[in-house]
């Protein structure tokens, strides 16, 4: 078949092409974002937290109850019985527990409190009506948290757990064995017992 010349091309001009979707051109390839480092979060917070609210609500609604049963149901111990409701959830309310690449913080109603878990100079276990892990680092900030909380969250223990090894290593740590390792028995011990229920030897 004879090819026919375009008249553009003898113009001296480029050649007509039919429209259509634009050329993709390469352009610099966007730096693609670098990973934030890892942060394990306490993953029965929300479920704490709904609890405390539900303690907080249902005895809030008992005192109303008992006080309407009773006639004596009054605007002012209204208010009196929603301010001790507020203040049980004030109590019961559960601190929100991170830990990253060397720090924990703790965030609760009345602030967030953070140690350097790679620069720790104790690690203390108190004993009382709640046992809780006093945790101080080298600048004198300090930490309150339950065990029990490393204990049902494996990837908090095992990233403080990590860090704390780190302080060791750089002789920071002075106290805290103790503590670390009891900790560690009880994390042992759960991981076990979760195998034996699940494999059904429980």
């Amino acid at each position: 078949m004879e090819r026919r010349d375009d008249p553009r091309e003898a113009l001296g001009l480029p050649p007509h092409r039919a429209p259509g979707p634009a050329p993709h051109t390469s352009a610099e390839p966007s730096p693609s974002p670098s990973p934030s480092p890892e942060v394990a979060h306490d993953l029965h917070w929300a479920r704490d937290l709904r609890s405390a609210v539900r303690c907080s609500a249902l005895l809030l609604a008992l005192l109303l109850l008992i006080d309407h049963a009773a006639g004596t149901l009054t605007g002012p111990r209204v208010l009196l019985w929603t301010g001790l409701a507020a203040l049980l959830l004030l109590v019961l309310y559960p601190a929100r527990v991170a830990v990253g690449e060397g720090w924990l913080s703790t965030r609760g109603l009345l602030g967030t409190r953070r140690v350097r878990t790679d620069h720790l100079v104790s690690v203390r276990c108190l004993d009382g009506v709640g046992q809780r892990l006093v945790l101080r680092d080298t600048s004198g900030a300090r930490v309150e948290i339950d065990p029990r909380l490393l204990v049902a969250n494996p990837a908090l223990w095992h990233r403080l757990d990590d860090d704390a090894r780190t302080s060791a290593l750089r002789g920071s740590l002075v106290c805290g064995a103790t503590a670390l390792r009891r900790v560690s028995e009880r994390v042992d011990d759960e991981a076990a017992r979760a195998v034996f229920k699940v494999s059904g030897l429980d």
